[in-house]
């Protein structure tokens, strides 16, 4: 197993950032770690890496505690945190750290894997933010890692940049690399991952491929141009459950798309651009993580109404 999570409690104070976390990933499987801010990604991550201590539970990294495979090289992170050496050229800032690994990649592959070879030269103070992730990519494949650990790898990249960071990972896990990233981009963890594992309040709530995801939330989305449609008409329309107008365009949420389709045509005959698809992996993300809340939220009454009645019961039994 190239990653074995279990049982993983962390606090901070009377914060509980981890509240519980089993996770198992294969070796050269690609796992996207998704999650609302303060879902528990990062500390999880960071608990992965040896950088945090797990009040409960442990970690094993193909086999090892996660300092010994961080030190003999088995590991690659890529994380927000954390500033370049603004003096340091973009090549003597990859080569500080791959002096610090006992068989890393040479300095140009490393530059030539991240896209960044022709910045060798260039302060790392004079970068763009998407450069400077890029930088952070080289440093993260330079020890020529068995398990990749991106947290938010593409922030500050623009479109271009995206796609060539991500084409760039297709040849490190074509390779068989195993690769943990947490994005807020849920159309890379669609794309790039073999796993989605969604976390909320530090538990995680969803596992399973994007499709399995997307699949546990029922329904479908029909979209049209109505100009002038009433939203109280469309809602109450058979088979609609959500209705969200914006100009022209009109979003129906269905609980039964077939009926609210022939419903629809027949109350706008004027109805164009029509598209039915099926929920997407944002949709059921935010679904899932209401879910949720939800739970949280009932189980946080039901405990505060049992309190209440043990308080009464105690006060009832008093002489």
């Amino acid at each position: 197993m190239a990653v074995h999570l279990s049982g993983l409690v962390k606090s901070y104070g009377e914060v509980h950032a981890v509240r519980g976390v089993d996770l198992d990933i294969a070796p050269g499987e690609v796992v996207a770690l998704l999650g609302p801010n303060g879902a528990g990604k990062s500390t999880t991550v960071d608990m992965l890496l040896g950088l945090a201590r797990p009040d409960q539970g442990s970690v094993a990294v193909f086999g090892a505690e996660p300092q010994q495979a961080v030190a003999q090289g088995h590991v690659g992170a890529m994380l927000q945190a954390g500033s370049l050496l603004p003096d340091a050229t973009v090549g003597e800032l990859v080569a500080m750290f791959a002096a610090l690994h006992r068989a890393p990649l040479p300095v140009e592959e490393a530059l030539e894997r991240a896209g960044i070879s022709e910045l060798a030269d260039r302060p790392t103070g004079k970068l763009s933010g998407g450069q400077a992730q890029r930088v952070r990519f080289a440093l993260a494949v330079v020890p020529d890692p068995d398990l990749l650990v991106l947290d938010e790898p593409t922030v500050g990249m623009d479109v271009e940049s995206r796609r060539a960071f991500w084409a760039a990972m297709r040849n490190l896990t074509a390779a068989g690399r195993t690769v943990l990233f947490a994005t807020h981009y849920l159309d890379e963890a669609d794309d790039y991952a073999d796993r989605v594992v969604l976390m909320r309040s530090g538990r995680i709530i969803a596992d399973g491929t994007a499709d399995a995801i997307k699949n546990q939330v029922s329904g479908r989305r029909i979209g049209a141009r109505i100009p002038g449609a009433d939203p109280a008409r469309l809602r109450a329309l058979p088979g609609v459950s959500d209705v969200a107008v914006h100009g022209d365009r009109v979003t129906l949420d269905c609980t039964d798309a077939d009926a609210a389709l022939r419903a629809l045509l027949s109350a706008y005959e004027q109805a164009s651009d029509l598209e039915v698809r099926s929920v997407d992996l944002e949709d059921a993300v935010v679904a899932l993580t209401s879910a949720a809340d939800d739970q949280s939220d009932e189980a946080r009454t039901g405990a505060a109404h049992d309190d209440a009645a043990h308080s009464r019961t105690d006060q009832e039994s008093r002489p």
